[in-house]
C-alpha cells in the first residue's frame, strides 16, 4: 500500500489518516515507518528528476576577439544596501575590456545594449566570437541569448556554482576593487563613470598584465604585442653583450605572452594541465 501509486507521495501520517477516513486500518505510523526503514525508503520514494551534468566548458582563443568573458559586479553605492552596477566585457586573449557600462540596475535589456554596441565597435563577423559567461539573470536571459544568435555568435556559460569556469571576469573585478583609490562607496552614478572611466584608460592602455608577458592589453589585442617583444630581446642583448658577467649561464630573453588561452584546458593524458 505504502508503495502505491496513490500513496508514493505521502507521509504515514497523511496515509493512515486517508485510509481511516475511509473506514480502513492497517496499522500504525511508526509501523509504517518501520517498514519504510527496512526497505531504505524513509527518504523520498517518488521516482525523482534527474538532471544531466552541465558539461565543463572549454573554450579557446588564439588571438583577439574569439572569445570574450562578461559579468556584472556590484559597487556599493551611497546608502547601505544600495548598489551600481559594472557590467564589463572582457577578451581572454589580450585581456582588454572590450566595453564596460555602469548602470543602476541590472538588467537584460542594459546587457543587449552594451554587448550590440561592443560587437559593433569591435566588428565582429557572424560565426567569429564565442562570449562566456555566468548563469546570472541577465547572462542567461532570453533577449540576450535571442540578440546573439542573430549575430551569428556562440554562447558559452559557466556550470551552476563553479566559479573557476569563469576565472577572467572573477579576476578582473579583484583587480578593479583592489585598486588603492578604489573607494569604500560611490555616492552619485557620475562619479562611478568618472572612477570607471579613469581606471579603464589605466587597465587597458598602462597597465603591464602578467597573463600576457607583461604588455598592456592594447597593444596586445592591436597587435603591437610582437614588435614591442622583438624590441625588448634587442634591449637585453645591448645589455648581455656590454656586461655578459652581469647575467647568469644565457642570454636574458622578455617574457613571453601566451599563444592560446584557455578556459578549462583539457587535460592530457598523463599530465597535469594549467586553467587559464
Amino acid at each position: 500500500m505504502l508503495r502505491s501509486k496513490r500513496f508514493v507521495d505521502k507521509a504515514p501520517a497523511e496515509i493512515q489518516a486517508i485510509l481511516l477516513d475511509e473506514g480502513t486500518y492497517l496499522c500504525s505510523v511508526a509501523t509504517m515507518y518501520r517498514l519504510l526503514r527496512a526497505h531504505g525508503e524513509t527518504g523520498e520514494r517518488r521516482a525523482q528528476a534527474e538532471h544531466p551534468a552541465r558539461i565543463k566548458p572549454e573554450l579557446i582563443a588564439t588571438g583577439p576577439n574569439m572569445t570574450w568573458s562578461w559579468d556584472i559586479s556590484k559597487l556599493k553605492g551611497p546608502a547601505k544596501w544600495s548598489y551600481f552596477h559594472l557590467y564589463t566585457i572582457i577578451d581572454i586573449y589580450s585581456r582588454y575590456v572590450v566595453g564596460w557600462m555602469v548602470a543602476t540596475r541590472e538588467s537584460a535589456e542594459l546587457a543587449e545594449r552594451l554587448l550590440l554596441d561592443t560587437i559593433e565597435k569591435q566588428n565582429i563577423r557572424r560565426d567569429q566570437l564565442t562570449i562566456h559567461s555566468d548563469n546570472g539573470s541577465s547572462m542567461a536571459s532570453k533577449p540576450v541569448a535571442f540578440l546573439l544568435a542573430d549575430l551569428g555568435v556562440t554562447t558559452s556559460h559557466s556550470r551552476p556554482h563553479t566559479s573557476n569556469d569563469n576565472p577572467f571576469s572573477e579576476s578582473h573585478f579583484t583587480i578593479v576593487k583592489y585598486r588603492p583609490e578604489f573607494p569604500d562607496r560611490f555616492y552619485t552614478l557620475a562619479e562611478a563613470r568618472s572612477f570607471c572611466t579613469e581606471f579603464y584608460d589605466w587597465y587597458n592602455g598602462e597597465h603591464r598584465h602578467s597573463g600576457i608577458g607583461m604588455h598592456t592589453p592594447f597593444n596586445v589585442h592591436h597587435g603591437r604585442a610582437p614588435a614591442i617583444q622583438h624590441a625588448r630581446a634587442r634591449v637585453l642583448t645591448t645589455a648581455y653583450a656590454k656586461h655578459p658577467e652581469r647575467f647568469v649561464r644565457k642570454l636574458p630573453q622578455p617574457p613571453t605572452f601566451p599563444t592560446k588561452t584557455w578556459i578549462n584546458e583539457p587535460e592530457k593524458e598523463g599530465t597535469n594541465s594549467m586553467t587559464g
